[in-house]
């Protein structure tokens, strides 16, 4: 163990340094042990060693919370996953009524209901900030009926978790606290700030125009996107949490906290994905694929400055867990690399980006133009030799936030891949590596773009 543990440490030093970050945490469960790899600080302003216990905001891994627990409450009889979401929110008001009460907790759970990736609306953080959420997607458009698509949507899990707090009577966070964090003793995770704060935690950074890492100001997301990605945990729970889903839904205890048939049926194909990299397809709320022979499951994460990473090998009992502080260029690209190599080096498993078309004129001119969503726009354009894409938040957003948001993303290449499927991947920047697709209409005009499984509609045509 003192040889792999000295291997890891010497990754994650070596990778850390190499990519910028601040603080990372990472773990690894193999051949029925831990080992753990941390290097750096807590916060550039207020430095603390990063340690296994530290806690990060982990984004959207907390979907994987909100879904289990609601998997706990199907399995009670108390939730079914057929059944439309109205049952139990029977307050649901949507611009489009039937879809309104047709949507059903799985859609929710498998981002097949239709609704647009998130909304821009903070609900303060009282009791009440997840109600107060829910009635404001009344204002909210579905990007396509029910079903018919599947689009990453943290409207829909923020729509889930309010049903786990009308089942339950207690608030959403109270609710995945008696659920899953007492029985599975992950006493390192938390929503709340005033809890988070008395323990050692890591900040988010984003990188400032003299190249150097700078605090985020904004620590994590409004109360009512708790559901969604407002979680904090440390390497060390997060990789306690992946073990209990590589197991029988026992706690380290003995307790049953889940029958395994749920467990394993949370990691069954339920909506199949194209282009994009998080997987091959939605299980329930999991990402599956297949990296170099071996199936994955896992989910990512991302807030101000900081991201996570959770992957897990059902048939070889392993498990690696990556977090990070600072922006994409830093963090998501350590992530990704301590991912891959643990793989390779542990399984032997090698995952490679798939090498992009030589730049076509007429192909180009098909794809440039704006894209957005209700956050964030997408801007694709040429110079005549090749692909670029640029990534940032709407500026009416940003103009209307109260606090420090994550800076846009500068153009960066893009590269069309073989194939029929107008799928791209991105090959410079802060979200090198990741892939999307274009849509098309029925006449053939390409109306809509996806990255990282989310749907951006198309608004313009840019001119070379």
């Amino acid at each position: 163990m003192g040889d792999e543990q000295n291997t890891l440490s010497e990754f994650v030093e070596a990778a850390a340094a190499k990519f910028g970050v601040p603080g990372v945490a990472v773990g690894v469960w193999v051949d029925g042990r831990e080992v753990y790899g941390c290097r750096g600080v807590t916060s550039v302003e207020n430095p603390l060693p990063v340690d296994q216990d530290t806690l990060f905001v982990v984004g959207s891994v907390t979907k994987s919370f909100t879904a289990t627990a609601l998997m706990r409450l199907v399995t009670d009889g108390r939730v079914e996953l057929d059944a439309p979401v109205r049952r139990y929110v029977p307050e649901l008001v949507l611009p489009d009524e039937r879809a309104a009460a047709e949507i059903t907790v799985l859609q929710l759970l498998n981002h097949t209901a239709g609704f647009d990736w998130r909304m821009s609306v903070d609900t303060g953080e009282g009791d009440d900030a997840l109600a107060a959420y829910v009635a404001r997607m009344s204002e909210s458009d579905l990007i396509a009926p029910p079903g018919t698509r599947a689009s990453y949507s943290q409207l829909g899990y923020n729509l889930a978790g309010r049903i786990i707090e009308m089942v339950t009577g207690l608030t959403y966070e109270q609710a995945i606290t008696s659920l899953l964090f007492e029985p599975l003793g992950l006493a390192h995770s938390s929503f709340a700030t005033d809890d988070v704060m008395t323990r050692r935690f890591a900040v988010g950074h984003n990188v400032g125009e003299n190249g150097t890492p700078a605090v985020a100001r904004k620590w994590k997301d409004s109360r009512g996107n708790n559901p969604g990605g407002g979680g904090a945990s440390s390497v060390a729970d997060m990789l306690r949490w992946a073990r209990f889903h590589l197991g029988d839904g026992r706690a380290q205890d003995g307790a049953q906290v889940l029958p395994a048939e749920a467990l394993l049926q949370m990691q069954e194909r339920t909506v199949e994905l194209r282009g994009t990299t998080l997987g091959d397809a939605f299980g329930i709320c999991w990402f599956l694929g297949d990296v170099g022979g071996v199936r994955t499951v896992g989910h990512g994460g991302s807030a101000n400055g900081q991201f996570a990473e959770l992957l897990i090998v059902p048939e070889r009992d392993f498990a690696v867990v990556a977090l990070s502080n600072t922006g994409p260029e830093g963090g998501l690209a350590f992530n990704q690399a301590a991912v891959r190599w643990a793989l390779e080096h542990y399984l032997g498993a090698v995952d490679r980006d798939p090498e992009p078309l030589p730049y076509d004129e007429e192909r180009a001119r098909e794809i440039v133009g704006s894209y957005a969503n209700d956050m964030m726009t997408l801007i694709i354009a040429t110079e005549g030799a090749g692909l670029t894409i640029e990534c940032g938040i709407k500026p009416e957003i940003r103009a209307a936030a109260d606090t420090e948001l994550p800076p846009d993303l500068p153009p960066a290449g893009l590269g069309l891949l073989p194939g029929d499927a107008d799928e791209y991947i991105v090959t410079g920047g802060g979200l090198k590596g990741q892939r999307g697709f274009f849509t098309r209409d029925e006449s053939g005009v390409i109306v809509g773009a996806d990255l990282a499984g989310r749907l951006f509609n198309r608004v313009s045509v840019v001119s070379r």
